[in-house]
């Protein structure tokens, strides 16, 4: 049996860590571009909130042109879109014009997960799916591990704009690459033999005919508003590593800038490990277990020892033992992460586009919200309220999970 379908792995691994790229690209240049342009915390907040925000609106109508026109395409367009403004950010000399290019970045890479999700579903065998899922959370490993240094020493030889420069153009040879090496389908890839074929094919229900979406299966049970809300709040938490982690280490821990960009990937490598692991145990306890506590079980504990994390490690004095702690927590929410995303592939073969896509919005909401909240309670009430009051997210998010049915196909 021939194993293209983990070459197909490894292009969108390559994809998806370039979003997370020019997504935490914004996070190291912020503390530059807030003195050059004397901009405050809370208008900080907003530009990294611009890009969250355009990110989830297109989130679903990206899902829906990849059901409707290929994922393959719309991933070469979308690479193409987010990789220009990525490049036309060095250009910017004004809030307003930041906030645009930054909202535009997140209108472009708005399709890129929900495609690469439905590429995950076509290609990767039923018994993989949770482990093909993990290639987010990899990808956001190494893109939160590689990002901060890379572009801090960027910054630091050629200026905040070479960097966001050669992103954009790093973009373009990841788009090409793309598209001339992968297929819509594995029956379209020559490399595919009908052994490696079969063996992705084998335990699919029957190709539903193409129709449309069927919004109202989604609200039958209370399982998807749960799974909706419950993404909501991963969102918000995780998207404090995201976005204010490197300026918490800078400015709450007083560490200075290059030894924050180095400590500010330890969340990112405890992703990287976090990640391949949650995938590989979720396939085995759906085996074990089978739907829906498989899934359930994995996400209820990696949330509960979340919550714990974030609590302990807000409180910690020596600033290394709560980098440690809190990078933890961003494992743990790692392993609820690959469980949310293999949902939309077990619900559904025909619409996973789409469902991937309305997920991922409410985790992105959550995630606009983020950056502005976070400091807003940071400012108001102190940094150990503003991280309880994620750890309380984490905590309600576990038992949401309770109402989650994996096993109700909405096909």
């Amino acid at each position: 049996m021939t194993r293209i379908r983990w070459r197909l792995y490894g292009l969108l691994l390559m994809v998806v860590t370039l979003t997370f790229i020019d997504r935490f690209n914004m996070n190291v240049a912020a503390k530059h571009i807030q003195q050059e342009f004397a901009l405050s915390d809370i208008q900080i907040g907003s530009l990294l909130s611009a890009f969250a925000l355009g990110y989830a609106l297109f989130q679903a109508p990206g899902g829906w042109l990849g059901d409707r026109f290929g994922a393959r395409l719309v991933l070469t367009g979308a690479i193409l879109w987010w990789s220009l403004f990525t490049a036309l950010t060095a250009a910017a000399g004004a809030m307003g014009v930041f906030w645009l290019v930054r909202f535009l970045i997140g209108v472009g890479e708005g399709p890129a997960l929900p495609c690469t999700n439905k590429m995950i579903g076509r290609w990767m065998a039923v018994p993989e799916r949770a482990r093909g899922s993990s290639l987010f959370l990899v990808a956001v490993g190494i893109g939160g591990a590689f990002t901060p240094p890379a572009i801090a020493w960027c910054m630091t030889e050629f200026g905040w704009r070479a960097s966001f420069v050669a992103c954009g153009l790093l973009g373009a040879g990841v788009a090409a690459l793309w598209h001339w090496q992968s297929t819509e389908t594995p029956a379209g890839h020559p490399g595919v033999n009908a052994e490696e074929l079969a063996y992705i094919q084998a335990g699919r229900p029957a190709a539903v005919a193409p129709g449309p979406f069927p919004w109202r299966r989604l609200f039958a049970s209370p399982g998807i508003p749960a799974l909706i809300v419950a993404n909501f709040m991963l969102g918000y938490v995780t998207y404090i590593f995201y976005t204010w982690f490197f300026l918490y280490l800078v400015n709450v821990r007083k560490l200075p800038v290059m030894a924050g960009s180095y400590w500010s990937t330890v969340p990112f490598l405890a992703i990287l490990i976090g990640a391949p692991v949650g995938g590989y145990v979720s396939d085995r306890m759906v085996r074990k277990l089978g739907h829906p506590w498989g899934r359930r079980v994995p996400v209820i504990f990696a949330a509960t020892m979340s919550c714990l994390l974030l609590t302990v490690g807000s409180r910690m004095q020596n600033p290394y033992q709560a980098i440690g702690l809190l990078a933890a927590a961003a494992g743990c929410n790692s392993i609820a992460a690959v469980t949310s995303w293999a949902v939309p592939n077990d619900l559904s073969d025909r619409y996973a586009g789409t469902l991937a896509g309305v997920l991922n919005t409410c985790t992105n909401l959550g995630g606009a919200l983020s950056p502005v909240l976070t400091p807003y309670l940071a400012t108001r009430f102190g940094w150990v309220a503003a991280l309880d009051f994620a750890a309380a997210f984490m905590l309600t998010l576990g038992i949401l999970w309770l109402l989650v049915h994996p096993e109700r196909r909405i096909d």
